[in-house]
């Protein structure tokens, strides 16, 4: 990543307090902060009926685009418990990262999120179809090839599902 500028934006991870995602993006746009919070539908079954509901990628996280003067303006919002870091100091997410995922979940790519830790495989890109130009590593997982695309530094994997013919080694 390019040195910072005072007034570039980038993306962080932050956490969030239990169940509280969406109360936290909420409360981050009306104070006029750009952030994101991946959701997806999944089927519910409970004891007296099947439904349709939206839940959060991942939970207790949300991705804040702020630039260095926003930044603790932005984790003093309520909800907010702190940014992700490493070595002491929040990461930066690149902007690519974060425009891949909200591209996996609007074209409705089978995604499963892991914490597991895997190890280095080798790199490819999606040449073809909707998915075109998303880069990754290859892996197996459960028995099935998947393709894991690291979220910068918050130990969190999206593993997506992709036929192997639309794929080469980079």
């Amino acid at each position: 990543m390019t040195p910072k500028k005072p007034d570039e934006p980038y993306w962080y991870a932050a956490y969030t307090k239990s169940r509280s995602e969406k109360k936290v993006l909420s409360r981050l746009t009306e104070s006029g902060f750009e952030a994101y919070l991946p959701i997806r539908r999944k089927r519910h079954q409970w004891s007296d009926r099947l439904k349709w509901v939206e839940e959060p990628l991942i939970r207790s996280y949300i991705f804040i685009h702020v630039n260095e003067r926003d930044y603790y303006n932005a984790i003093n919002t309520p909800g907010l418990v702190c940014y992700v870091t490493f070595e002491g100091k929040a990461a930066p997410i690149p902007d690519r990262q974060i425009d891949m995922l909200k591209m996996l979940l609007h074209e409705g790519a089978e995604i499963e999120v892991s914490n597991e830790r895997f190890a280095a495989g080798q790199k490819i890109i999606v040449v073809s179809g909707t998915l075109v130009g998303m880069q990754g590593e290859m892996v197996e997982y459960r028995g099935k090839k998947k393709v894991l695309v690291r979220l910068g530094t918050t130990g969190t994997n999206i593993l997506v599902t992709v036929s192997l013919e639309i794929i080469e080694k980079e």
